[in-house]
């Protein structure tokens, strides 16, 4: 809002009857962003006055307005405010350096009072075609180089009022697309057609009459700028409730381009734009309330432009892009046969390395909770629990792109990120677990785990368990037995039967703990105190997503360490506060392990490990062997790191898994009481489980596997695991909301029902 005094209305009043002739009856302040805008009414006559504060390039502005809205009434047969001159002859009044001037009134209803049929759609498309074919005739004059903040070349500007956003996942939202403009539209910018626009069509300026387009109102905010921003601002406004968004935008688009026909460039970007503008709709709205709170004009699009925002993340650029290409008859990009692709893939990969599902997917792109394959199809991903806060989320993606483009070294020298990480990252732990070595995956941490809890004990043995996973280097694998060949156990290995409660026949309430810890307190038994350590995960992925019984670490970690051994926390799939209520597992069940290790979700896809551990079990390295990470701990992981912590805090995604989290167990819970053959529902957090059995008890392998696919051929995304692989694997990015969780039931219902033994 500018500083003009607030004129009183008698000061108007004489201005219209010394100026134009004219006896008001009453004026009226309309509220808006700039400016002051008065409706005025003189017996039955209605206008509207405009009162600015004069500037440099106002005059001429207000000169060009002129002329394109004569130039448009005359060529268009459509409505458009024109200028009343003065008794004097004067387009506008200089009062003290306030230029006033009066405009004529249009009769109408507002766009966004009717309701948005197909034809209504139409033609706007129609409106806006027609009125550019008419403004790009025109030359800039002083609107050409002119920086504005509505203007979409300058949505950048907007990054600045993102803290004032206060919805953490609104403010993701616009982070994430600025971004995806920066690196798709702006490097193309110089080769899109430029024109004066009118920049405004939005609903409260478009007027229709009968169920059609009829004008528009307010050129405050022309431009010259892309030709195809008169779409990308007009379109969120009327997509904002729309069933199927891309379907209505191509009524727009393909009526627009009978009039002026769009470029391929154009149309492969529009997408970006019209997320731009509701970007842009959103940061100024945010930053307006705050300096004039309580105003309703200010937040009357805000609503419906914060549920488009997030429809529109989950649709495909590429999707948008084929979708408004062929509206307007060009034939999108052919898309590549996946058999290529694995054509491709085995003449260079044994086939040792195994694809999802029976039909592969070719990936294109991803966004928080959401994947896109090549053809522009959307996969809600309920299964990559490695992009904890999100597929590229913003802030990681800005954090090692600005730390790579200036230093990335190793931890031999001195520099910020490596302190910046590790004190943050230990602020999470109890304080006795203070040292940190920093690796570049879950398979090194675990690796070097083993290293230090035999350098540590002077001891070999380690004690695992049956059907867990620990990592890919040898270490890893001799302690994995999932990774085991059959019959195949390393020497210093001991191995104890999984704890699993469901099918045990045994309460969790202590009692299957107890159980279960006696066993592997026999085996330490036999094994004369030779265990180094006890590796366990607190919720065993690849063996099912099983909890451990409650009392079964208390009794486990106590007896190890009475013989001399440590204990090992694997939080690689569940920490960083999956679980929900915790950050990591261990903090479940009481304990306080001697080892943690890190891994998978610690960099959001960026490659990072590490181990913490205490001053005493970090000392056994002190006089050899010296350790070193070629990658481990350097600025770019770091960077990554320390920005998926600040992620977790600042949207409340720890929160968030607990909430989406319970809301999901309990629909599944709801499902096993309709299909028998949904034996158990369990895990905490965003970390679940659902096992699929027969009728007469045993695993259901083929049910499992056949939901598994046919849930990807309804484009959700899920593993499977377990001994027998008829767990359904559930650990979604922690973006995953309740409508995502609807989604997954509905579709998992439908598939039981059609199995038909169910």
């Amino acid at each position: 809002m500018n500083n003009l005094m607030e004129p009183l209305p008698d000061k108007l009043a004489r201005i219209l009857v010394r100026h134009y002739g004219l006896t008001p009856t009453r004026v009226e302040l309309l509220e808006g962003y700039e400016d002051r805008t008065y409706l005025v009414r003189a017996g039955e006559d209605r206008y509207i006055l405009k009162y600015q504060g004069e500037s440099e390039s106002l005059r001429e502005r207000i000169e060009l307005e002129d002329r394109l809205t004569r130039s448009l009434a005359q060529e268009q047969p459509f409505d458009f405010p024109l200028h009343i001159r003065s008794l004097e002859g004067r387009l506008f009044l200089d009062e003290n350096n306030v230029l006033v001037r009066l405009l004529s009134y249009l009769d109408g209803e507002f766009l966004a009072e009717t309701p948005h049929s197909g034809a209504l759609l139409e033609s706007l498309g129609d409106f806006l075609g027609r009125l550019n074919l008419v403004s790009r005739k025109f030359s800039p004059g002083i609107l050409a180089g002119k920086v504005s903040p509505w203007d979409l070349q300058f949505v950048e500007q907007h990054r600045k009022n993102l803290p004032a956003i206060e919805d953490p996942e609104d403010r993701a939202l616009i982070s994430h697309f600025l971004l995806q403009f920066e690196l798709e539209v702006l490097p193309r910018k110089y080769e899109i057609r430029k024109a004066i626009i009118h920049n405004d069509a939005n609903d409260w300026n478009v007027l229709t009459r009968r169920g059609r387009v009829s004008g528009i109102i307010d050129f405050g905010d022309m431009c010259h700028s892309w030709l195809m921003g008169e779409l990308a601002v007009a379109l969120p406004y009327v997509l904002a409730e729309s069933e199927d968004p891309l379907s209505d935008a191509s009524r727009v688009i393909r009526a627009y381009h009978k009039h002026l026909p769009l470029e391929e460039l154009e149309l492969s970007l529009l997408y970006y734009l019209i997320a731009g503008r509701m970007c842009m709709s959103l940061c100024n709205s945010a930053r307006a309330k705050k300096e004039r709170p309580g105003s309703d004009y200010i937040s009357i699009s805000e609503a419906s432009m914060r549920n488009l925002l997030r429809k529109w993340v989950g649709i495909s650029p590429e999707k948008g892009r084929d979708v408004f290409m062929e509206a307007v008859g060009l034939d999108p990009p052919p898309a590549r046969e996946p058999e290529m692709f694995l054509q491709r893939r085995a003449n260079l990969m044994p086939p040792s390395l195994s694809i999802s599902y029976k039909q592969p997917i070719v990936m294109r792109r991803a966004a928080f909770q959401y994947m896109f394959d090549q053809t522009g199809r959307t996969l809600l991903d309920a299964y990559n629990n490695i992009m904890l806060v999100g597929h590229c989320h913003p802030k990681v993606v800005q954090a090692t792109s600005r730390t790579l483009g200036r230093l990335n070294t190793n931890t031999r020298y001195l520099y910020d990120e490596l302190l910046d990480y590790g004190e943050r990252l230990l602020e999470l732990f109890p304080s006795a677990l203070s040292r940190i070595f920093l690796v570049n995956s879950g398979s090194a941490a675990t690796d070097l785990a083993l290293r230090l809890s035999r350098a540590h004990t002077d001891k070999a043995g380690i004690l695992a368990i049956k059907h867990g996973y620990h990592g890919n280097t040898a270490a890893g694998i001799s302690v994995s037995h999932y990774k085991h060949k059959k019959g195949e156990i390393h020497p210093n290995t001991i191995l104890g039967p999984m704890p699993k409660v469901f099918g045990s026949g045994l309460p969790d309430d202590g009692t299957a703990g107890t159980h279960f810890a006696r066993q592997y307190l026999a085996l330490l038994e036999q094994c004369n105190g030779g265990a180094a350590a006890f590796i366990a995960e607190p919720v065993m992925g690849c063996g099912g997503q099983v909890p451990l019984p409650k009392g079964f670490l208390n009794q486990v970690y106590e007896a190890v360490r009475n013989q001399g051994g440590i204990c090992i926390s694997d939080e690689v799939q569940v920490g960083f506060g999956r679980l929900g209520q915790w950050n990591w597992g261990y903090e479940m069940y009481d304990v306080q392990p001697d080892l943690v290790i890190l891994g998978k979700p610690m960099g959001n896809g960026h490659p990072i490990g590490a181990v913490i551990t205490t001053e005493a079990v970090a000392s056994s390295f002190d006089s050899g062997p010296e350790f070193f990470s070629s990658f481990g701990g350097n600025p770019v992981s770091c960077a990554a790191g320390l920005a998926v912590l600040e992620v977790l805090e600042e949207e409340g995604l720890r929160e968030r898994a607990a909430d989406t989290g319970t809301w999901l167990k309990e629909a599944f819970r709801g499902l096993q009481e309709v299909f028998p053959g949904i034996g158990d529902v369990r895990g905490e957090g965003l970390f679940l489980g659902v096992e699929l059995i027969t009728a007469d008890g045993q695993p259901d392998t083929r049910a499992a596997q056949v939901l598994k696919n046919q849930l990807r051929e309804s484009y959700i995304l899920i593993g499977t695991d377990g001994p027998s692989d008829n767990v359904l694997k559930i650990k979604p990015p922690l973006p995953f909301n309740r409508n995502n969780c609807d989604s997954l039931i509905r579709e998992t219902s439908r598939i039981l029902k059609n199995l038909g033994k169910y």
